[in-house]
């Protein structure tokens, strides 16, 4: 049985809607991003923490020499049939970014943000492309997708230390990062985060738009992950200054949009809204 993502959210909508060929693929990447992700719950021990990030980097390493031991690595190993070496490496970039969460480290530029979001998207999205083209476009795309889920958990974050605004942009607006973390926010703040969600969703847009019509029914569950986090950033930006709240209520309303888009990309008629 592939595995699944939690019962609720954009994650478990776009593993459903995920084409049954490919939902096994998707369900071993969620889980390893799950299973990295532990690693970082609160309340665990650091040093347990960074054991266990550095067990996956040496999972990493058994899988790219076709010795995968962990049951999620196997199933991931056995759906990539003949993965590439760079496909492989790639799944390192979460534990990358798992370690900069954990050692709590700031992004000082843009730059490092979007690296950061890159690094989640070649492991999360990629592998699930048929050609170079789709690879980039999805790379795009899940650049844009990462930070957008970033954004919305921002002062959840920010209060456990991990800012997902660059310090370059918050020091000209006199935004302290302590600020973050203390919705509603200032105006500068706030006028930096819908501009900024703006931006994102015109990107999510762009990327849903430069997969070809003949790709979408494949990478529907992509599409479903794409409009859902399209639709919560205008929803946050419209909140502002105020944080968005948390979104179980909204599960119902997220499923009827999923299945509408899901039906779009199975035509290959999926299209965003980009602002």
């Amino acid at each position: 049985m592939p595995d699944r993502p939690e019962a609720r959210g954009a994650r478990a909508l776009a593993w459903i809607y995920c084409p049954t060929a490919q939902r096994r693929l998707l369900g071993a990447l969620l889980g390893i991003e799950r299973e990295i992700g532990a690693s970082l719950r609160a309340g665990l021990d650091h040093a347990i923490a960074h054991t266990r990030l550095v067990w996956w980097r040496e999972e990493c390493v058994r899988l790219l020499a076709g010795r995968p031991s962990h049951p999620l690595t196997r199933e991931l190993a056995g759906e990539l049939g003949k993965p590439t070496p760079a496909t492989l490496a790639a799944l390192a970039g979460l534990i990358d970014d798992a370690e900069w969460d954990l050692a709590c480290a700031t992004f000082a530029t843009r730059a490092e943000l979007t690296a950061y979001c890159e690094r989640w998207s070649a492991a999360m999205l990629v592998p699930l492309a048929h050609g170079p083209a789709a690879s980039a476009a999805l790379l795009d795309l899940g650049t844009a997708l990462r930070e957008t889920e970033l954004l919305l958990a921002l002062p959840a974050d920010a209060h456990v230390g991990r800012l997902r605004v660059p310090l370059d942009e918050l020091e000209p607006r006199a935004v302290s990062p302590a600020q973050l973390a203390r919705p509603p926010w200032p105006a500068p703040l706030a006028d930096m985060l819908r501009v900024r969600h703006q931006q994102l969703r015109s990107a999510l847009a762009t990327g849903v738009a430069a997969l070809a019509p003949a790709a979408q029914p494949m990478l529907r569950g992509v599409i479903v992950w794409a409009a859902l986090a399209a639709h919560d950033s205008a929803q946050a930006a419209r909140r502002l200054p105020q944080a968005s709240p948390a979104r179980e209520h909204q599960y119902l309303p997220d499923v009827w949009r999923a299945w509408r888009m899901a039906r779009r990309a199975a035509s290959g008629r999926a299209r965003l809204p980009a602002s």
